[in-house]
């Protein structure tokens, strides 16, 4: 497992956008492990803030868009399987209000991913897919901050 904690101390802000990047996508990484070390690096709060929303939402985005290149077959894949089938249903009940679940670990990446798969507006994605992430940071940030 890669240490995001060792990023942020090497690599100041850039390191810890890489590591909210990564830990957007589907690679099993924690960026609110990030964003406290960069806190307690004396990194200023709003560029915190800033630099982690930038490389998560770009993280995020890059799992819709991947949602979006999907084939019928990939699809189809999706559909037979368990969690696929599951977690398809549950994104169609509640539609792209589903994606206000996008900031959860371990649901919100793949999340994202079907949100492509399902064509959501990208209005959704906007507010509910991106937005709660930028929240979850600002609402760490003021837990743990200065």
């Amino acid at each position: 497992m890669w240490d995001t904690s060792a990023w942020v101390a090497a690599y100041g802000l850039w390191g810890l956008a890489s590591a909210a990047f990564l830990a957007a996508t589907l690679v099993p990484l924690s960026s609110e492990i990030a964003v406290v070390v960069a806190l307690q690096l004396g990194l200023p709060s709003l560029d915190v803030v800033l630099w982690a929303s930038a490389g998560n939402c770009l993280g995020a985005m890059t799992n819709y868009w991947l949602g979006l290149l999907c084939t019928e077959r990939a699809r189809a894949r999706l559909a037979q399987s368990r969690w696929g089938r599951h977690a398809w249903t549950w994104a169609e009940r509640y539609g792209g209000w589903s994606l206000s679940t996008s900031w959860l670990p371990w649901i919100g990446d793949p999340m994202m991913l079907l949100s492509g798969l399902l064509r959501f507006p990208l209005g959704y994605v906007l507010l509910l897919g991106l937005g709660t992430r930028v929240g979850r940071y600002c609402l760490l940030v003021g837990l743990v901050g200065r």
